[in-house]
């Protein structure tokens, strides 16, 4: 830091910037600053140690002897560097307070890139890709195959894999308009808001327990989950999906009361992150859980990270500690909490209709009448038999067993009358939610803790959007559906740039920004920034249609390509950065689940609802004492519990989402355990027993085998792989493995087991774990 105030963003003495690598590499009007593994021969360390009486940095005095050695070590070994094999042309530029953040310029309508080979382009996407392709000397793959194309769009669409029905019609359908035919009946299935949903969901840290000190049910947090399902199959316009998530509760109009629910379960956006629940300082809890809904917020809709503003000016981006502290207005006027006492209680939003409310008040009022009828009779009888004893003697105990035949029998009859009312009338239906409670403005935490305090910032959004009006906060209001508005407004910079570079990201296995969740000065540039632009402005000419954004990119040329190698474009672009064609992806924790289920046929397909075996607020999970979790079920992944510290193992080893913060990227990793599970677990046994149990009486070899690979690849085996299937039916029949261990209850047949053996063969192959 001594060396940065003449060698830095804003001054460089001597041609010379220390703050980059590059720059570093790059040296200044007197050679470069270091050389690799050469110590000596770079200028820096020659200054540095004083060699020169006319060169001595820093100037005013030698650094620590202890610090040069470590310089001359750091050079020794290569001069490691986190940006040191970073591509210049694709990534951000370092940290520079003077550079202005490319997200937070208007978005740009621009013409179409002119393009040489004009037949390749199906829609305006792909001008922007082949433009950049052409420049660098390249072309795009061919188009994939039919079978190839089927399996990837039902994947990517509804995460499950297209039925032996689908493949085959989609492959006798010859018509130029089959494949916008397949794209409208797959977002049309419900199956498209499952999948969807869930890429939401691990925007909105969604979780079914709370994680942390208490790791308590979110018993409720179901209703959450099914509302974005819906939303997603709806097609609920995604400026409206903002509004209803951060102030559904304050939305003006009159509407039905299912909609009312939907608006006030949206709300627990902001209620479902992890809470310290057993802090005893209640103002740092509350401002606890304020930092994780700002951060929440600044991430999930602008691609911005406002956390670290909760204890000095962002030291990257143009956000100032003001800035976060008149977010924090609006969210201390927000209601998310309904006790701070040990263990705290989170808000939840009633969503009974008037129907269900005037039933359960009528139970209520019953419920009342018989306890106080059974009261009046038992004080009767208790006057009666106390008449019967000495004065002053006690009752018995068993007091009751001495009242007459018939009070006894009336009271047994009240009491089962009472019993079953009770067991009968359920909890009022409510969901994790916010409302709004008295007004705040919130002072400035100096270094972020609520002990200093500084001074009050009234409730605003950030003010380095210089296009977006700053909305004005009402006295009576929290300020929530100001804020959704101005997210919203047609001239904000970030808001549909994010949402778009998500679903490319989600379709396309990167986004073209890098960084989902960061559009900062640290995230990276945006590798084709006219198409970003041009996609979150054709988004809003969409009406916000999430659908539409999606029909638009999966029937572009560019959705189409094969994952063709090409031996001069890995040369030119071995990242893929210009998409000059499909990359390879594994199937994701949930989809790979789900497509095992599907392909044996023991999915369950019933939408919606709790699977939760505790109930709301109860303890759920703790590494010691607890463990109440329960996977053992053949629903669709999104519907299984998140347990906050405890995810389903087969979730954990395939790269799940960490569900105690926002991410909107996914990594996928490579690892032993992962092949394990797929040879040795109890669930692919299941799966694959089941799976062998679906052939056909009285069915060919070559139709069973036929169906088999429609099945999981969407395509017709070849006839060397029908050969080798027979040859491994047979090898496995002529010598099965022996089994030492105890020899099951129910045996399986042998016929089946051999089939078994060959699918589970099947199920393990690339092919089918990944998508092309």
């Amino acid at each position: 830091m001594q060396c940065y105030k003449c060698h830095g963003a804003k001054k460089q003495e001597s041609e010379l910037r220390l703050d980059t690598y590059q720059a570093l590499i790059k040296g200044g009007a007197t050679g470069p600053a270091i050389v690799p593994n050469e110590p000596d021969q770079g200028l820096l360390i020659h200054a540095i140690e004083y060699d020169d009486e006319e060169l001595q940095m820093p100037p005013k005095r030698r650094l620590a002897e202890q610090v040069i050695k470590d310089f001359k070590h750091w050079i020794k070994i290569g001069a490691p560097h986190p940006d040191a094999n970073k591509r210049p042309t694709t990534t951000a530029a370092p940290p520079d307070q003077d550079r202005p953040l490319w997200s937070l310029q208007k978005l740009q309508r621009s013409p179409l890139p002119a393009v040489q080979n004009t037949t390749w382009p199906t829609n305006s996407i792909d001008h922007y890709i082949l433009a950049q392709l052409e420049a660098r000397g390249l072309q795009p793959a061919p188009v994939a195959d039919k079978s190839t194309l089927i399996r990837r769009l039902a994947l990517d669409l509804t995460g499950l894999p297209p039925t032996t029905d689908q493949v085959r019609e989609f492959l006798a359908d010859t018509s130029p308009h089959a494949y916008h035919r397949l794209v409208d009946t797959l977002l049309a299935s419900p199956a498209y808001g499952e999948r969807w949903g869930r890429h939401w969901l691990d925007v909105a840290r969604y979780a079914d327990s709370n994680g942390l000190d208490e790791n308590i049910a979110h018993g409720n947090a179901w209703r959450y989950r099914d509302y974005v399902i819906q939303a997603f199959n709806a097609d609920k316009p995604f400026d409206h999906f903002i509004h209803e998530q951060l102030a559904g509760d304050l939305l003006p109009g009159k509407v039905s009361e299912e909609q009312q629910s939907a608006r006030l379960t949206a709300t627990g956006f902001l209620s479902l992150g992890p809470k310290v629940l057993a802090e005893s300082d209640v103002q740092k809890m509350e401002m606890d859980i304020i930092d994780e809904q700002i951060d929440t917020i600044g991430r999930a809709f602008m691609g911005l990270t406002f956390g670290c503003a909760r204890c000095h000016d962002h030291k990257f981006d143009p956000i100032s500690t003001e800035d976060y502290y008149g977010l924090a207005g609006i969210l201390k006027s927000t209601r998310t909490m309904e006790s701070f006492k040990r263990i705290a209680r989170w808000h939840e939003n009633p969503l009974a209709t008037a129907e269900e409310q005037q039933a359960h008040q009528q139970r209520t009022e019953t419920i009342t009448k018989l306890k106080a009828q059974i009261k009046q009779l038992t004080d009767e009888a208790n006057k009666q038999l106390s008449a019967t004893l000495k004065p002053g003697t006690p009752l018995p105990k068993d007091a009751a067993s001495k009242y007459p035949a018939a009070i006894q029998k009336q009271l047994a009859d009240l009491e089962k009358e009472r019993t079953q009312l009770e067991k009968k009338t359920p909890e009022l239906p409510t969901a994790m939610g916010v409302q709004d409670r008295e007004i705040h403005d919130v002072k400035v935490h100096i270094r972020g803790s609520h002990l200093e305090l500084g001074k009050e910032v009234p409730r605003r959004v950030p003010e380095m959007f210089v296009s977006v009006t700053q909305p004005e906060f009402p006295s009576d209001q929290s300020g929530r559906l100001q804020l959704a508005s101005w997210l919203t407004a047609t001239d904000h910079p970030l808001t549909s740039r994010v949402i778009v570079n998500r679903v490319w990201r989600w379709h396309f296995g990167r986004g073209i920004a890098a960084a989902t969740d960061n559009f900062g000065q640290l995230g990276e540039l945006p590798s084709h920034p006219q198409l970003l632009d041009h996609l979150a402005l054709g988004l809003m000419d969409r009406q916000w249609s999430i659908k539409r954004l999606h029909r638009w990119i999966v029937l572009s040329s560019t959705y189409q390509m094969s994952s063709r190698h090409n031996a001069k474009a890995i040369q030119v672009d071995p990242e893929n950065r210009l998409w000059w064609r499909f990359d390879i992806r594994r199937l994701e924790a949930e989809s790979l689940r789900d497509t095992l289920l599907a392909t044996s046929g023991l999915l369950d397909r019933r939408f919606g609802g709790s699977m939760l075996h505790v109930a709301n607020r109860q303890f759920f999970f703790d590494h010691t004492s607890i463990d109440k979790t329960n996977y053992k079920d053949h629903r669709r992944s999104v519907y299984l519990p998140v347990v906050r510290n405890n995810l389903y193992e087969m979730f954990q080893l395939f790269d799940y989402n960490d569900a105690s913060v926002l991410n909107g990227n996914r990594n996928t990793s490579t690892v032993a355990p992962q092949a394990l599970f797929l040879m040795n677990s109890s669930f692919m046994q299941e799966v694959t027993e089941q799976l062998a149990r679906q052939r056909k009486a009285n069915t060919s070899f070559t139709q069973t085998i036929t169906t088999l690979y429609q099945r999981l690849y969407a395509r017709s085996p070849s006839p060397l792989e029908r050969q080798r299937c027979q040859r491994y039916l047979d090898a496995f029949r002529s010598k099965p493995p022996v089994n030492t261990a105890a020899p099951p209850a129910d045996p399986i047949d042998p016929e089946v087991r051999a089939w078994q053996s060959l699918c589970h063969v099947l199920l393990m192959s690339n092919e089918f774990i990944y998508v092309k």
